[in-house]
């Protein structure tokens, strides 16, 4: 496997060519995504353990739904039952990997207690509510500490269950190879979360306007550009892989 240095451009193109690849098959995509969803939102919704649980199972689950773009690419037809493909590529790395992003993001929550008094952590751990009392300094910097060292988790996961599953690397390998590739090609990617942020505000605006015109219909607005909105944004995942790996007997 070699990680190909893409030019900035590149970036607008992975949305680009997600939307086409969404649009050759719109309604099962949505489906599947928004399944998913569904799915994930009531594993969470049971304290504690379906946290652990959403969370370790996180990147298999990715897998299938990078499967299912892949197929849609391809011009295969796919079935909902493609969003637990991954469960068959690699489990057992593919589990590995969503237990060492469990235990790091852990990490970084207990590291931020030691500056806010563990407001981040039962904010998005526990699920408590915002402490009104929490000094707006200490939370600011607990949020930057947070930040600063999410980023490159969140690069070394990246690419990692797709490099697992596909390619049967193992967990160490696969995330440093992630890491490497996301550092490599920075600026398409600055290029691509600006693209993805200025897209998702335009939806959210025109979710906010037929609410504004129809009364009542925010939420059918917001759910219908989630519907729409996210399989693009995987699609455009896949695309981002696609176009950065490339294997020696093949284009990946």
């Amino acid at each position: 496997m070699q990680a190909l240095i893409l030019p900035a451009r590149s970036g607008w193109r992975w949305i680009a060519d997600g939307y086409r690849i969404y649009s050759k098959n719109r309604l099962m995509l949505s489906l599947i995504v928004f399944s998913y969803w569904l799915m994930m939102v009531m594993v969470n919704s049971v304290p504690v353990l379906g946290q652990i649980v959403a969370t370790v199972f996180l990147p298999a689950m990715s897998v299938g739904l990078m499967n299912a773009c892949r197929r849609v690419e391809h011009g295969e037809s796919i079935a909902p039952q493609v969003m637990f493909s991954g469960l068959a590529e690699n489990l057992r790395t593919l589990l590995l990997l969503g237990l060492i992003y469990l235990l790091a993001a852990l990490s970084i929550f207990a590291l931020t207690s030691l500056i806010d008094g563990g407001t981040l952590f039962d904010l998005f751990v526990v699920g408590g509510q915002f402490d009104e009392t929490s000094s707006p300094g200490a939370m600011m910097l607990s949020a930057q500490v947070a930040m600063a060292l999410f980023v490159p988790l969140v690069m070394a996961f990246w690419y990692a269950p797709v490099l697992s599953a596909w390619h049967g690397y193992t967990a160490g390998k696969s995330l440093f190879f992630s890491l490497v590739a996301c550092l490599r090609n920075w600026r398409p990617f600055v290029v691509y979360s600006f693209g993805l942020l200025v897209g998702g505000l335009a939806m959210i605006i025109v979710a906010g306007l037929l609410s504004a015109v129809m009364p009542g219909m925010g939420r059918a607005a917001l759910f219908a550009v989630a519907f729409f909105g996210m399989p693009i944004m995987y699609a455009s995942f896949y695309v981002s892989y696609r176009d950065v790996f490339v294997s020696v007997d093949e284009n990946a």
